[in-house]
């Protein structure tokens, strides 16, 4: 057991010029977002040899366990830890009272998954949904030993040490998943790789940060922690009946081979958003906490980030709705191609929601996190509503209702969020509009060579390459043409050069 370690002391912020605070939160950004494309390039490499060894009745199966499981994992405390993150100082004992609440809660939601599991499966008339659930309880036990020396290093900005750990979590959690396929474990694949994963991580960061403390179940003066976390744990609650909604909807009217495409759809379409934007907040949000008493600072930062993200995310949502058949046949084989039409549906409105979940880091980090607690009320209204309705046409209709929901939800959440921010609807979109424009006139151009390459039976991946090539060539030149500044304030944030005189007269102008 360690005391307060050196490297979780505060920094002195005060005295820390602007240009170093970049450099650090730069430095943040590329580690954890490196690494997180590393990690995603050995996962996707194992998942595409294991998605061709399973069924996709295996995948109905797992999305079915999944949420349960998302359910009870908004409750295991990640949020009363966040508070630490938010707070202006840290005494060692607010660490120990943290720590026991993640085991006293983790502990519970471990035994609530086991005892409970038969229900679950009792609803999906899946008996064997009951022993999944009840193996991946386990996940539960491991979540007070990440979380802890999580929160800690990305209150100090310290990314570079998770980086190391979330790589060889990855490397165990693929092998593990590739040999229990060839093993032919079939749908228990799915639940014995993230297990490993996690107790990988679990150890990796306990041993790594030497952050191992006892726990405290004295919870007097910790006000603001569960205050805090209250907050957060029903924005997450919020947001999982938003997320978790349409699968919960279909596992009752639709069979697990018609539920797997869907769900691994889902999962295709929504990788950027899901692996690569998250890595992203997790950075913004102890950043944004340091700046937070400099509004002009916290709202240009915000409005660059919409800008930068959109560059890349609106291209990447865009090219995968038209290049979608193709893909799918390339990657998972033509037994997955009924999952097209889902991709292209979801992969257009999830643009909108990736720009909608970069508010609450900057709501969370300036106290206001009531903020994206009642934009997930939003969501979990309109989500259940529209799949709901669009349960009636098919599961083709439930991803129709992410095209109309989501644009909505964006909306909502704005409205609220921004005011507190600095900003207007017209600011925000405004910072849409240099990646968005392009990436919309890119897909024109690529749908419509893909319908002219379609009739000549030319093999998958080259009509894959194909297109991927003149999208890429589009978009460029587009970019080119039209948003040549944009393209420069990517190169400086690549290169870490300084900005122009004129953009730091503009930043001090906000």
């Amino acid at each position: 057991m360690v005391s307060e370690s050196a490297e979780f002391k505060d920094s002195a912020v005060g005295g820390e010029s602007a240009d170093a605070f970049g450099k650090r939160v730069r430095s943040a950004v590329i580690w954890r977002s490196g690494s997180q494309i590393l990690a995603q390039v050995i996962t996707w490499a194992s998942t595409l040899l294991v998605i061709r060894l399973l069924d996709p009745a295996d995948y109905g199966l797992f999305a079915m366990t999944q949420v349960v499981l998302s359910f009870l994992a908004f409750l295991n405390g990640w949020g009363f830890a966040s508070a630490l993150v938010q707070s202006d100082s840290v005494d060692h004992f607010r660490i120990r009272q943290a720590f026991g609440l993640l085991l006293l809660l983790n502990a519970l939601l471990a035994a609530v998954q086991y005892f409970g599991a038969a229900i679950a499966a009792a609803y999906y008339g899946q008996p064997i949904v009951a022993d999944l659930l009840r193996v991946q309880a386990l996940m539960f036990l491991a979540t007070p030993f990440i979380a802890l020396p999580e929160v800690m290093m990305s209150r100090a900005l310290d990314f570079r040490r998770q980086a190391i750990v979330n790589l060889l979590a990855a490397l165990a959690g693929a092998g593990t998943a590739l040999a229990c396929a060839l093993a032919g474990f079939g749908v228990w694949t799915l639940v014995y790789a993230p297990i490993v994963l996690f107790w990988t991580r679990a150890i990796g960061l306990t041993i790594l940060t030497r952050l191992l403390v006892w726990p405290s179940f004295d919870f007097r003066g910790c006000g603001h922690i569960i205050g805090f976390g209250s907050a957060v744990l029903a924005s997450q609650f919020f947001w999982l009946i938003q997320s978790q909604s349409d699968v919960f909807i279909a596992g009752g009217r639709f069979e697990p081979h018609a539920l797997g495409l869907y769900a691994e759809a889902l999962f295709l379409a929504q990788i950027f958003m899901a692996k690569f934007v998250p890595p992203l907040n997790e950075v913004a949000f102890p950043a944004y906490a340091r700046i937070k008493h400099d509004p002009a600072m916290v709202r240009w930062s915000f409005l660059k980030t919409v800008r930068l993200l959109m560059l890349v995310a609106a291209p990447f949502y865009c090219g995968l709705a038209v290049t979608a058949a193709p893909m799918v046949e390339t990657l998972f084989g033509v037994k997955w191609l009924g999952m097209v039409p889902y991709i292209q549906l979801i992969s257009l409105a999830l643009m909108t929601m990736t720009v909608q979940i970069l508010f609450a880091p900057v709501t969370n980090a300036m106290g206001k996190p009531s903020l994206s607690m009642f934009a997930s009320i939003g969501g979990a209204i309109l989500f259940p509503i529209a799949f709901l309705i669009g349960a009636e046409w098919g599961l083709i209709g439930m991803a129709w209702a992410w095209l109309i929901a989501a644009p909505l939800l964006l909306l909502v959440t704005a409205r609220l969020s921004a005011p507190l921010i600095g900003v207007s609807l017209w600011d925000i979109g405004r910072a849409m509009l240099p990646g968005l424009a392009p990436a919309l006139v890119m897909a024109v151009g690529v749908g419509i060579a893909a319908q002219l390459l379609a009739p000549l039976e030319i093999v998958a991946v080259i009509r894959l390459a194909l297109l991927v090539a003149l999208g890429v060539a589009l978009y460029g030149a587009l970019l080119w043409l039209l948003e040549r500044e944009a393209i420069a304030e990517v190169l400086r944030l690549v290169l870490r050069r300084q900005a122009p005189a004129h953009e730091a007269a503009a930043q001090d102008a906000i």
